[in-house]
């Protein structure tokens, strides 16, 4: 079947071109026709006219050699007729191709000096054209304009940046914190720590200075230890700069505000002063924290307000 269908498609091919060959056969015939009519043509044109000459000069009887002459001047005449036509039409065609260009040239002579006059005219009376444009006394800053808001963009990212090394300046600030070791009773100590220094970095601190007198604190770690500020359990993981950058309110007023004499502050009613930092083992506090003070404590929580209320004066 498969070689069927291939010989059937090669004599397809055959024939297709059988038909090319002959359409091209046919074309090229009658190109040559045509040519050939052309030529005919031309001849029969000039034979006829030395035919028209040689009768009209011949009368009567003439001998052979003659009518050859005779033939033979009519032939060269329609030569120097046509030979004259052509170069007659040449120079036709020449004049007619030099009046053009100087027609051309005289134009373009027009249209350089109506230029130069209208040239002279705008230079002996210039009105200024108004431009139209953006009334700088209207308000628009309402519009959307790319520009204006990439310098807004990039003036953010200035004081981001700014603000982002001074943070970093201050982090490694030294701070005295005024904590004490609460069993019951208060041991107060005052511990230098940085203010990017986290809470449990600080407790690590306290136990090193702590455990020296306090025998249940030499094996303990900072993890087993809770650190209370203002009645409020802070978690390990806060900062000290957290807290001074923030503001952060106790219920006592800021959590930490560091000045000459280190976090204590001293309100108009002396009874009021804030309280040290405490230091407490988690396992008192759990077996204690339904005691005073530790019934108070409770843990911190971010944007909650701590002001202190009538019930927490009672």
């Amino acid at each position: 079947m498969a070689d069927g269908g291939r010989l059937a498609h090669l004599a397809l091919q055959r024939e297709r071109a059988k038909e090319d060959v002959e359409k091209q056969k046919r074309r090229i015939e009658e190109e040559t026709a045509r040519v050939s009519t052309g030529i005919i043509d031309k001849f029969t044109a000039n034979y006829d006219a030395v035919e028209t000459e040689l009768r009209s000069k011949t009368v009567g009887l003439v001998t052979l050699s003659e009518m050859k002459e005779k033939q033979k001047d009519a032939v060269v005449g329609r030569e120097v007729e046509v030979v004259k036509s052509i170069g007659e039409g040449g120079k036709k065609k020449e004049e007619k191709t030099r009046d053009s260009s100087q027609e051309e040239a005289e134009r373009i002579k027009k249209h350089v000096l109506s230029f130069s006059y209208d040239d002279e005219e705008e230079e002996e009376v210039f009105v200024p054209k108004k431009r139209f444009g953006m009334d700088p006394s209207v308000d628009t800053s309402f519009l959307p304009d790319r520009e204006r808001e990439l310098q807004v963009e990039r003036k953010k990212e200035e004081l981001a940046r700014e603000w982002q090394r001074q943070q970093d300046i201050e982090k490694n600030e030294e701070i005295v914190v005024s904590c004490a070791y609460w069993d019951g009773s208060s041991h107060q100590r005052n511990i230098r720590v940085k203010k990017g220094h986290t809470i449990g970095q600080f407790l690590s601190k306290a136990i090193e200075v702590f455990k020296k007198e306090f025998t249940e604190l030499k094996m303990c770690v900072s993890e087993n230890m809770m650190f209370v500020k203002e009645e409020l359990i802070i978690p390990q993981h806060y900062t000290f700069q957290d807290f001074i950058v923030t503001k952060a309110m106790g219920k006592t007023g800021p959590l930490w505000q560091f000045e000459a004499r280190g976090d204590i502050r001293v309100r108009q009613d002396v009874g009021m002063e804030s309280h040290p930092s405490k230091v407490v083992l988690r396992g008192w506090y759990e077996k204690n924290k339904h005691i005073y003070p530790a019934s108070r404590w409770e843990p911190f929580v971010p944007k909650k307000d701590y002001r202190q209320t009538d019930s927490d004066n009672i």
